[in-house]
């Protein structure tokens, strides 16, 4: 049967439906899948910008060696061929931005997130992860806080810093000679806690602590803490904080003549911490999670790549890279890239990682772990020592 005679008005009604229903397929297309390739979108946050954006850069860098690694093996989850995008934040390591930052994140539908880089953004931002039902992967928050909180959604690939607080009072007291030691941190969760540490271990190893100060992470005059210090005649200075800070203060020190030996955590042990402080970077002591460089599994391959496409390492780099390759291991071992299915997979997680075998516990801490003592000699970090460890905790 046929049926009216299409009339103007029904050809522009036809045309305009059939515009509408290009555009749908055109947002589908943006937002998902696109001729059987489906995007998966994994969220990475540090600070960018700021004092302390070379070390920020440095996790984004790695994080996204790994990311266009993983694009180019190829991967498939549920039948479908996945491109992964790598969506950065900046939360100029700042706690509040990084709450603002993690909704936008989550808002956005990221399958999962690297980062923070701070313990003191990693802490506040794991409760909205946490409520989303997000998987989250630190690379470099060390302060034990992060996972004690007991969140199933909270992980990280570093050790934590009740390990590497023992090992710095005790290496200060036992190796460094220092028995009269003044503590100093930013007032932040990694500086503080790292320095509560710190305190613990100089006390049991038979040091003293004759001062505890303290500053904060933007901070760049330190001249009254140090005089102060000057007069109870400190062995030893420990800082607990980062090096856009360890540097002036190392400047400071020496200027007043203050004979005291420095020492510092993984915030201290950077390539930007020889930058800033120069010269008197000379004799420094500074610890970090994890094995040198050169002796982690896949150090010396991935100081190479890393290198020759993004320059000199700082520090976080390789565990940004093992951070996404455990968030995709999870991924595969699920066969999906929803959050709720692939996070059951993480505690059961066994990788062979860049910086050594990865597995967690079930607070999301790294089972095993390494400290290792660094100190300036010739203008470069020098190992010292490596001391081998238990990260739990609870130990």
């Amino acid at each position: 049967m046929n049926g009216p005679p299409m009339t103007k008005w029904t050809f522009r009604l036809l045309a305009l439906t059939l515009a509408m229903t290009a555009c749908d397929k055109k947002a589908e297309t943006a937002s998902g899948t696109a001729g059987g390739e489906t995007t998966v979108k994994i969220g990475q946050i540090s600070p960018l910008t700021g004092p302390q954006a070379h070390l920020g850069k440095d996790n984004d860098n790695g994080a996204r060696l790994a990311i266009d690694e993983i694009n180019a093996a190829g991967v498939l989850l549920g039948g479908k061929k996945v491109k992964f995008v790598l969506v950065s934040q900046d939360d100029i390591a700042d706690p509040r931005t990084a709450t603002v930052v993690a909704q936008k994140l989550v808002d956005q539908r990221v399958a999962g997130v690297i980062g923070h880089l701070n313990s003191g953004t990693s802490i506040p931002a794991s409760k909205i992860y946490l409520d989303a039902g997000i998987p989250q992967i630190s690379p470099s928050a060390t302060a034990i806080a992060y996972t004690a909180q007991g969140f199933k959604t909270a992980f990280r690939v570093m050790t934590n810093d009740r390990q590497q607080g023992k090992v710095l009072g005790e290496y200060a007291v036992k190796n460094m000679g220092a028995k009269r030691i003044a503590i100093i941190d930013d007032r932040t969760a990694y500086g503080q806690g790292l320095a509560d540490e710190v305190d613990k271990a100089v006390k049991a190893s038979g040091g003293e602590v004759i001062a505890r100060e303290f500053t904060t992470d933007r901070s760049t005059d330190f001249l009254a803490i140090l005089t102060s210090i000057k007069s109870k005649m400190p062995d030893l200075v420990f800082f607990g904080g980062m090096d856009a800070q360890g540097a002036p203060m190392v400047k400071q020190l020496q200027s007043l003549g203050l004979k005291a030996k420095f020492l510092g955590g993984d915030g201290v042990q950077t390539a930007e911490f020889l930058k800033l402080a120069g010269n008197n970077a000379e004799g420094v002591t500074a610890s970090s999670p994890g094995l040198p460089i050169d002796s982690m599994p896949g150090g010396k391959e991935f100081r190479q790549k890393f290198t020759d496409r993004f320059g000199t390492i700082q520090t976080y780099a390789p565990y940004a890279y093992d951070a996404v390759n455990v968030m995709v291991d999870a991924m595969k071992q699920a066969d999906s890239a929803e959050p709720a299915r692939y996070l059951a997979e993480l505690p059961r997680i066994q990788r062979a990682g860049v910086t050594g075998n990865i597995s967690f516990d079930e607070k999301g801490d790294i089972r095993g772990g390494a400290i290792t003592l660094y100190q300036v000699k010739g203008g470069k970090w020098e190992v010292q020592e490596t001391v081998m460890g238990d990260a739990d905790p609870k130990k």
